[in-house]
């Protein structure tokens, strides 16, 4: 997909409430943020992506005649409010939390501040944008993390769609995978792609030997050899091993070679492949391994003492199968007054008590142990708070605030965590490299405790809000509640 006119990628309802605004000749200056309620998969954290298309998108966000003709054919629309976007551009501010970011649920990943009806037409790109990135990215964070390293992304056949396929393989190189097998995605992407070869290969010529010996003749530096095709043990494996002979009496020191196990009892596959391997001489050569693998599954494998060292995992990572969906959403918080030029906080009120968001202009302050560098809590609150690190510092649990954390001055450091990005219109923000943003991620990924990642019941780390904004919070709930 092209991010760089994705104007009508939008539900019908922003296009209507804008003309609403257009016709009411509304059109204050607003902020809505981009949060998420919970992390997907039932973990502690999550990963920011997608925050480079988003820029694409908002840069090239115009109407032109194509879009405007269409727009005039559904009958929604009249005519000065399609002539009034003829000229329509972005003058907005954002700011956001830079990708490969550790995040968590409720604090803003992205703010928009810009008038209403820019601020309205906005909300579904970004949130398709970053809801995707974000799902695919936290959930090969899991599969590196269960794995140790060493995982390749290769489910562009199973991605729904061609944009699922690509804009997901640069998401998981960002979560942690060494490099993708779509040729696309390492076009666009400046990340490294990889892989072997399908059974066909092997089907395709008289013997698995003879396809053996043709793929190390035509890549004797990439040589993994798929060993499934008929049977592992007696005959795939003996034949990768006198095929590395081969090449080892012709002097051929191969920079990658092995084998790939892509069915059966990976675990007892591996171990018994690894003994053949290692009493032929070859103990350095790779055992890769794919066929449906997910965290939990690799976890399990390495727990039966698995002897994998490369992982390909395609379907499970490309669709987050098990948790397809990051829920992220987009809530006006403030309107800015015309008189005053401050911004007055809005609340959104819901029968589920996790579904009331917090109001007002915002910030997230990140707080480290400085004894391990790791995240102590995250601090959401007013853009105008400022805070002292050689002061103590109070926390406290906005759900049941009289559960406080008292941090003394020298056992904490602060970080404010969101970035601008657009001002007055103006991208004032370069994106990274994908594998820059990648090692960025790993080390975001260090700042967690093991105790937070670990894949099952992991512990929550604390999203806070400061005393003023909680203050603001319970008065506006107090004035609703008068209603």
């Amino acid at each position: 997909m092209d991010t760089s006119h994705l104007t009508l990628l939008t539900d019908l309802y922003e296009l209507t409430m804008m003309q609403g605004y257009f016709k009411n000749r509304t059109n204050e200056t607003v902020i809505f943020d981009v949060f998420y309620r919970s992390n997907p998969e039932d973990a502690a954290y999550s990963i920011a992506a997608g925050l480079a298309q988003v820029i694409e998108y908002i840069e090239g966000l115009h109407f032109d005649e194509t879009d405007i003709n269409y727009l005039r054919s559904t009958g929604f629309f009249q005519e000065d409010f399609l002539e009034y976007l003829k000229d329509f551009r972005f003058t907005g501010d954002i700011y956001a939390i830079p990708e490969g970011t550790v995040v968590f649920p409720k604090e803003p990943l992205l703010k928009v501040i810009a008038p209403i009806m820019e601020a309205q037409i906005v909300e579904t790109a970004i949130l398709n944008i970053i809801n995707h990135q974000s799902l695919i990215c936290t959930k090969a964070a899991r599969v590196v993390y269960a794995a140790g390293g060493g995982v390749m992304e290769f489910g562009l056949r199973r991605a729904q769609g061609a944009d699922a396929g690509t804009y997901g393989a640069r998401a998981a190189v960002i979560g942690g995978c060494v490099g993708t097998s779509n040729v696309l995605a390492g076009q666009m992407f400046d990340i490294p792609v990889k892989g072997t070869h399908a059974h066909s290969w092997i089907m395709s010529f008289k013997t698995e030997l003879e396809a053996f010996r043709n793929y190390a003749g035509l890549y004797p530096d990439n040589c993994l050899l798929l060993v499934d095709t008929y049977d592992t043990l007696k005959s795939g494996v003996p034949h990768a091993i006198q095929v590395f002979d081969e090449m080892k009496a012709k002097g051929i020191h191969s920079k990658l070679y092995g084998i790939r196990l892509d069915s059966g009892d990976l675990a007892y596959l591996s171990k018994k492949a690894r003994q053949m391997l290692d009493e032929a001489g070859f103990c350095d050569a790779v055992i890769a391994a794919s066929n449906d693998l997910d965290e939990y599954l690799i976890d399990s494998l390495k727990a039966q003492g698995c002897k994998i060292t490369s992982w390909g995992v395609g379907t499970h990572l490309i669709t987050s199968k098990d948790w397809p969906s990051f829920g992220g959403v987009y809530k006006l918080a403030a309107i800015e007054d015309r008189k005053t030029g401050t911004f007055i906080p809005k609340i959104k009120l819901s029968e589920n008590s996790e579904k009331v968001t917090n109001p007002g202009n915002k910030t997230v302050y990140r707080i480290y142990e400085t004894r391990t560098g790791k995240i102590k809590a995250d601090l959401i609150c007013l853009v105008e708070e400022t805070f002292d690190e050689s002061q103590p510092l109070v926390l406290f649990d906005p759900n049941e605030p009289w559960k406080k954390t008292k941090l003394e001055a020298g056992q904490y450091r602060l970080r404010e965590m969101m970035v601008p990005v657009f001002c007055n219109g103006k991208c004032v923000y370069r994106s990274p490299k994908v594998m820059d943003i990648r090692a960025y991620c790993a080390s975001e990924l260090d700042t967690l405790w093991d105790e937070t990642r670990r894949l099952v019941n992991p512990h929550n780390v604390y999203v806070d809000l400061s005393q003023k904004l909680y203050d603001t919070k319970m008065k506006l709930l107090g004035e609703m509640s008068r209603i």
